[in-house]
């Protein structure tokens, strides 16, 4: 890969006082903890960070699940500085530009059949709470306006929006908000089973019974108060929790037969993460509406994408032509910069094949990321397409510690951006990792992993 954008002098060379870190209020970080101890990225460039001073870590976690096209890629940038320099913003409020049409033109190709329309964001989040209220557009557009009920699950992570919030189950994003979320919703009980899958490679064989909990949940609601089911098809930010065998089709077949919409979020599974476009192609079950961000643009300017299937859009297009059918869009839907990114993307992926690089690699992967099996503290690993977590046991009383002293280890000794979730280390490399970047990447994490008592 010889194509990245050379950095500028000035990325490399900023400096930040203490002024400076007290004035950055920082997201899902404890920042005094932080600002006592900086961890500062400059620059990026393919597979790697570099710190201020110029050290080069490698990156274990594409950013934040996102960078799957790799750091800095001169087709992005590029598209990027001319996007820029040509149509700095334009509304798509009663208004257009070609770029957005364009891209949803590519996108719903990508996505094949039943997949019709796709409604932009500006985030994973917003697209949660956009394919939520598309679900309650939909079934009062057809006369069943008492299906507002949402049935979320444990363990997920839908994003920090009030519909998502409400619809996820870390307790972490919860327990502050408690009392304002969402009132109709409901959870399904999470899929993770230590005692039975174990060191799982792929979809493990037991636990496709905890999807019938859905059907006890039908029944306590009634189906016509359910509106849509919400699930991550792979657990991401708890964990990486895989679906067992069968589990997802269950959930399927339930939901289609009350009536009740099936909606994906495929914010991290989306474009390549799992071996296709989107994780719903791998795994073989098809959802009414999905969610999308992170790796649409490769995570250069933040946005989103919901994906709805046919029908979905034509069941609000109904009154007079002159009557806006669905009250919700955002000041940045289809920004200009947002969109060249994503086409120069979709493009990247692919000339280089990378959609289909996970697949190519999984094996590969799987061997890796199991190697560490005998590795200190280690009481399970996962893996799917380019998805990998080691779990850790848990310090007594401290839960969480040992996976960060790992993190802090990674950074400041051994040259890796470790992804930390509770007690769990969560892999995630750029799809354009390499077989050696793999080795390196596994070699580092067992170093690391044996310097953390």
């Amino acid at each position: 890969m010889n194509d990245i954008a050379r950095p500028n002098q000035f990325s490399a060379d900023v400096a930040v006082g203490q002024a400076a870190l007290d004035a950055f209020w920082m997201p899902f970080t404890a920042n005094r903890q932080y600002k006592s101890q900086p961890r500062l990225l400059a620059r990026a460039e393919g597979m790697h960070y570099y710190t201020p001073e110029g050290r080069k870590l490698i990156d274990s976690a594409a950013g934040l699940w996102c960078v799957n096209a790799g750091h800095c890629r001169k087709p992005i940038v590029d598209a990027i500085a001319q996007a820029a320099g040509t149509l700095d913003f334009a509304p798509t409020f009663q208004m257009g530009h070609p770029l957005a049409f364009q891209l949803a033109e590519t996108l719903v190709a990508l996505a094949g059949k039943p997949f019709t329309q796709v409604f932009y964001t500006n985030s994973g989040s917003e697209a949660v709470d956009t394919a939520l209220k598309m679900a309650l557009a939909y079934h009062r557009a057809r006369g069943e306006g008492q299906r507002t009920r949402l049935i979320g699950r444990e363990r997920g992570y839908n994003g920090v929006g009030f519909g998502g919030m409400s619809t996820g189950g870390i307790v972490g994003n919860r327990k502050t908000f408690s009392g304002q979320m969402l009132p109709a919703v409901d959870h399904l009980p999470h899929t993770h089973d230590l005692a039975k899958n174990a060191f799982s490679r792929g979809q493990p064989a037991h636990g496709a019974d905890r999807a019938d909990e859905l059907e006890r949940l039908i029944a306590l609601h009634d189906a016509s108060t359910i509106a849509a089911v919400i699930v991550e098809p792979v657990a991401g930010s708890t964990g990486v929790l895989v679906p067992p065998v069968g589990y997802l089709q269950r959930l399927r077949e339930i939901t289609a037969k009350h009536g009740i919409l099936l909606i994906f979020d495929e914010v991290i599974t989306g474009f390549g993460r799992l071996g296709k476009p989107f994780g719903w192609q791998k795994l073989g079950v098809t959802p009414d509406l999905y969610t999308t961000a992170k790796g649409i643009n490769s995570g250069t300017v933040p946005m989103g994408a919901v994906f709805a299937r046919e029908g979905i859009y034509d069941a609000l297009m109904q009154g007079p032509p002159t009557a806006m059918e669905f009250f919700h869009g955002y000041t940045y839907s289809a920004h200009p910069l947002a969109c060249a990114a994503a086409i120069a993307t979709q493009k990247l992926y692919a000339d280089e094949g990378l959609l289909e690089r996970a697949s190519e690699l999984e094996g590969y992967w799987a061997d890796a990321v199991h190697s560490l099996r005998d590795a200190r503290n280690v009481i399970d690993i996962r893996n799917i397409g380019l998805m990998g977590a080691v779990e850790l046991a848990s310090r007594d009383g401290a839960p969480g510690a040992r996976a960060f002293e790992a993190h802090l280890k990674g950074f400041f000794e051994d040259d890796i951006l470790l992804r930390v979730t509770g007690d769990i280390v969560a892999l995630s490399p750029p799809l354009i990792v390499s077989k050696a970047q793999i080795d390196e990447i596994i070699g580092k994490l067992r170093t690391v992993l044996s310097k953390v008592d």
